[in-house]
């Protein structure tokens, strides 16, 4: 693999686009408006910066990075590339309709992934012709800093194919794990998911105090974030879709999201990208 396109300029389309360029790969970033793709040049300019000052890298290095990094609109631009990463929003009928356009417009030896944390591969590969080249690519937030890599399955995903995704993760100075068959929430959703939502349901309850149930599980389990503090970070706007897809998939009670939960999503306490959720961050 030489030359790999991102689609979607956010947050987690931009930080693909920049780890994959930091591991000397020619990088196309495409969204719809170009607007979109100047926000998320800007955000990996600025996660670069930040790599700077910290020592990390220089100056020439950072102008290397960018210049391997081009910007587009026009999906056609993707005819000639190696791997397609697609990270735009967690909606399954938009990530279908783009699967099968990519799936005209591309080689054939092209890897079409997805970036989704809980969608089915298989229902996503379903609209293409070619539905072995299909796999998951399950990067996590902050991507630049974040080592681990999902690589998920679909049923007809040949095992070449989840081969040169391996490489293009150790590439890009990431670990992976396989995810042989696609089961919602895939590995860290599966188990996350649930402890986070459990944390509602207990906050809920009033059993604990939310900085009590936070401290509790930094001091007690030795995690680096409390639950209500990661799902803050996570987005309850996201963490709500993931509950759901959990829920609708198994029909097992364990994984109901708590009316708490919905009715923050409802009224955009959605954590730090607004400014409130179970913490506000608007000082």
């Amino acid at each position: 693999m030489r030359k790999i396109a991102v689609l979607g300029a956010g947050k987690m389309g931009a930080g693909i686009a920049q780890v994959a360029s930091q591991g000397g790969y020619s990088v196309i970033l495409r969204d719809l408006q170009m607007g979109l793709v100047n926000v998320g040049l800007q955000t990996i300019e600025n996660n670069l910066d930040k790599e700077i000052k910290k020592g990390n890298i220089e100056i020439p290095q950072k102008q290397q990075i960018m210049g391997r990094i081009r910007g587009t609109t026009d999906l056609a631009e993707l005819s000639d590339v190696d791997l397609v990463v697609e990270a735009v929003v967690e909606n399954i009928a938009i990530k279908k309709q783009i699967f099968a356009e990519l799936d005209n417009i591309c080689a054939p030896h092209t890897l079409l992934a997805t970036n989704t944390s809980s969608l089915s591969i298989t229902e996503i590969a379903s609209v293409t012709k070619n539905p072995e080249r299909v796999l998951g690519m399950h990067f996590f937030n902050p991507v630049p800093s974040v080592k681990l890599v999902e690589l998920v399955k679909g049923i007809e995903t040949t095992d070449e194919i989840i081969c040169k995704a391996k490489s293009f993760v150790t590439n890009i100075d990431k670990k992976h794990v396989v995810v042989k068959k696609d089961s919602p929430g895939f590995l860290v959703n599966r188990l996350l998911v649930p402890y986070l939502n459990e944390a509602i349901f207990i906050y809920a309850e009033g059993i604990a105090s939310k900085e009590d149930i936070d401290t509790a599980m930094k001091l007690g389990a030795g995690l680096p974030q409390g639950p209500l503090e990661l799902a803050d970070i996570i987005g309850l706007d996201t963490l709500y879709s993931e509950v759901l897809a959990l829920y609708n998939e198994f029909k097992d009670p364990k994984y109901r999201p708590h009316p708490l939960l919905s009715t923050m999503v409802r009224g955009g306490y959605i954590g730090r990208k607004s400014g409130k959720g179970f913490y506000n961050y608007s000082d």
